[in-house]
């Protein structure tokens, strides 16, 4: 297995804090997802969101899932250098 880059790590942990945020597991953002038209099982989403290389597309899919109105990026990127 390839190891995953800083910005990958990154995309992974943003998106499953905001599950958290919602309250939802992998099967709840399966169902959610599945409201707006997106079929996946919830092992698939796990495996997509964990390896951090999805497509933006995937990204806004899950946001509107989610109902994810406004992103804040300041906490993922708090700790580094401008």
């Amino acid at each position: 297995m390839t190891e995953r880059t800083e910005w990958e790590k990154k995309a992974a942990i943003f998106l499953k804090s905001e599950m958290v945020k919602k309250g939802l597991n992998y099967e709840g953002l399966r169902q959610a997802l599945e409201t707006i038209g997106i079929h996946k099982t919830a092992p698939n989403i796990n495996k997509t969101i964990n390896l951090g290389k999805f497509p933006f597309a995937f990204f806004l899919q899950c946001a509107k899932a989610m109902g994810i109105r406004t992103l804040r990026l300041d906490d993922l990127f708090s700790n580094e250098d401008d």
